[in-house]
């Protein structure tokens, strides 16, 4: 298939890309400047200029594609709602585009949108629109072009991770090394759903070949590491000291990542992987954070 995707030439998307060529796919990736071009070119794949902030070019690119995949997202948090409405804007466009085919679009969502808040774990056919967290918009997006006859799929992300990057961690490690302490909220009982960056990918291209209208699927290996597991890491990995905060404190240290200090994420892939046969392999977060290297962050100090 020719596949349009966004974010190729990022963290995911580029992992994705690789996956979908050594499958015998055509990749259009999505490049907002010549560097990512150049990139992208270097990979194997066909250039298509645009952005996120323009998305008639994404609906362009949409139109020349027997799929989409879906992964590009502005990942400025402190803009984190705005950030989610573009990205509302973004699906919406794509799917006009598609409409009227059977082309997939694959979306990006997060797994906390699969906390309906009556459970103790994020599944995959939970979905409750009136959800707090501002990604909602993508699934409440998707919905609508669902009903409108687009085929509409969902891949929902936990903190995809390798030795360079953890999802939101990678700035919990930032804020610790600019604090000179390893902060948490209380115990920080609450649980973060994990994937290795490559089995991400993997799932990306399982739906692409297999995945069904309207389904949504969890790419998590692992359902719910403890937050103080991560921060006693992290505190030793850095040489840091680890303190607990109280509730009333956690807004004045962490500022935006307050909600997320706080949150539990834990999420489920049994349907995901009953579905499409997907069994993760990469290392865990864990190990991961053992191996990864500090020095150029704590030399910037």
């Amino acid at each position: 298939m020719r596949v349009f995707l966004t974010g190729a030439s990022g963290f995911i998307g580029s992992r994705i890309l690789t996956e979908l060529l050594r499958a015998g796919h055509q990749v259009i990736g999505l490049a907002r400047s010549e560097s990512s071009a150049r990139a992208l070119i270097a990979a194997g794949a066909e250039v298509h200029r645009g952005t996120l902030d323009e998305p008639d070019t994404l609906a362009a690119g949409a139109q020349g594609a027997d799929a989409v995949i879906h992964t590009a997202f502005d990942h400025d948090f402190h803009r984190f709602a705005e950030n989610c409405e573009k990205d509302r804007r973004a699906i919406h466009a794509m799917g006009q585009a598609l409409k009227g085919s059977d082309r997939p679009l694959i979306v990006t969502s997060g797994t906390g949108i699969g906390d309906d808040g009556a459970t103790a774990i994020a599944q995959e056919n939970q979905f409750k629109a009136s959800n707090h967290n501002p990604r909602v918009a993508t699934e409440i997006e998707g919905n609508a072009l669902l009903a409108e006859g687009v085929n509409l799929q969902v891949v929902r992300l936990p903190q995809v991770h390798d030795t360079r990057r953890q999802g939101l961690i990678t700035w919990y490690i930032q804020h610790a090394v600019e604090k000179g302490v390893v902060a948490c909220i209380g115990e920080a009982e609450n649980r973060w759903s994990a994937v290795h960056v490559s089995d991400a990918a993997a799932l990306y291209r399982r739906v692409l070949e297999h995945g069904e209208r309207g389904k949504r699927y969890h790419a998590v290996a692992e359902e719910g590491l403890l937050l103080r597991q991560i921060a006693e890491t992290l505190a030793r990995k850095l040489s840091l000291p680890l303190i607990s905060l109280p509730p009333s404190e956690a807004e004045a240290h962490f500022g935006w990542f307050t909600i997320f200090a706080a949150m539990n994420l834990r999420a489920s892939s049994a349907w995901t992987r009953q579905q499409l046969g997907w069994h993760p392999t990469g290392p865990g977060l864990l190990e991961d954070l053992e191996k990864m290297d500090y020095a150029p962050l704590l030399s910037s100090r």
